[in-house]
């Protein structure tokens, strides 16, 4: 269909459609250019009008397609879904910052025709990303058990803490009694990890955080641990039931189901454009460059 041409995998927010209008420029950049354009269809179905020339054999569903590299057109949680669908693909992601904070998603709106410059000339560098990979006693959870950002171990009801036996590697480690636990990836330790307390991680590091989530103990504290090591949970909640949240994607669980969790057998890549440094991005996202003696 696209012959030697290069095919560019196109992702957006679904929810702020009036924002989507940034895709028109992307399409035409990258047509520009020479790229072939396939959009996913939660996407299309919702910016259909700032995307024009779509065909519909230009428009696919979830994880069905292959591509040269793809693009993200949101926030932190549209990158999310974008990783989801490219899974072990190798694709690499862009992200572009449409949305509100954007860890990963570093390009913004203003700087679109730079970044797409420098994909056409080559001028980035990839980076890659860890993943996490959840089992619950014998069977995955959800249609996809792996995170890029977090897996979280969360009370099911309102009322009561549960009690998280943790180990790692068969060695003990502790027993949290708290709302639950967050296990992050260095990209995660941004996300819900952070607002737990955890510590901001660079994405080069090979480590996993846990971070307890409102626990009993005022003395319990994160912990950084490396990520080639097997985390097994064992949960006791007055209901019998709790929550397992993969990046954001629940699924209820009982105390029967031992939670394991290991380090995927491959990465998320994406794409870097500039010379902005997660520092960089740390200072802006962060306000770290605030003065309040001002």
């Amino acid at each position: 269909m696209y012959g030697n041409q290069k095919i560019v995998a196109l992702f957006g927010n679904m929810h702020q459609t009036n924002k989507s209008k940034y895709a028109n420029q992307v399409v035409n950049l990258l047509r520009a250019n020479g790229y072939g354009i396939i959009v996913e269809r939660g996407f299309h179905s919702h910016a259909a009008q700032y995307l024009d020339g779509i065909a519909d054999g230009d428009v696919f569903d979830g994880g069905g397609f292959n591509a040269d590299f793809a693009i993200s057109l949101g926030g932190d949680g549209t990158f999310l879904r974008t990783a989801m669908f490219v899974g072990d693909k190798g694709i690499p992601i862009l992200g572009i910052n449409i949305g509100h904070l954007g860890f990963m998603s570093e390009v913004n709106p203003e700087n679109i025709t730079e970044a797409i410059e420098s994909i056409v000339a080559g001028n980035y560098k990839l980076e890659s990303r860890s993943v996490l990979e959840v089992a619950a006693g014998n069977r995955n959870i959800g249609v996809y058990p792996f995170a890029l950002n977090d897996i979280a171990v969360l009370k099911q009801d309102i009322s009561s803490m549960i009690k998280i036996k943790v180990s790692i590697n068969s060695e003990y480690l502790t027993t949290y009694s708290s709302d639950g636990i967050v296990v992050a990836t260095p990209t995660g330790s941004t996300g819900y990890s952070l607002s737990a307390g955890g510590p901001v991680v660079v994405p080069e590091s090979k480590s996993v955080i846990i971070a307890p989530v409102a626990p009993h103990s005022l003395s319990v504290r994160p912990i950084v641990i490396c990520d080639n090591v097997e985390i097994r949970m064992n949960v006791t909640s007055r209901t019998g039931h709790f929550l397992v949240a993969v990046d954001g994607r629940s699924t209820s669980c009982g105390e029967s189901e031992e939670i394991t969790i290991r380090r995927a057998p491959y990465d998320i890549k994406t794409i870097h454009c500039g010379n902005k440094s997660f520092f960089d991005t740390m200072r802006e996202k962060l306000m770290w460059d605030g003065d309040l003696q001002k």
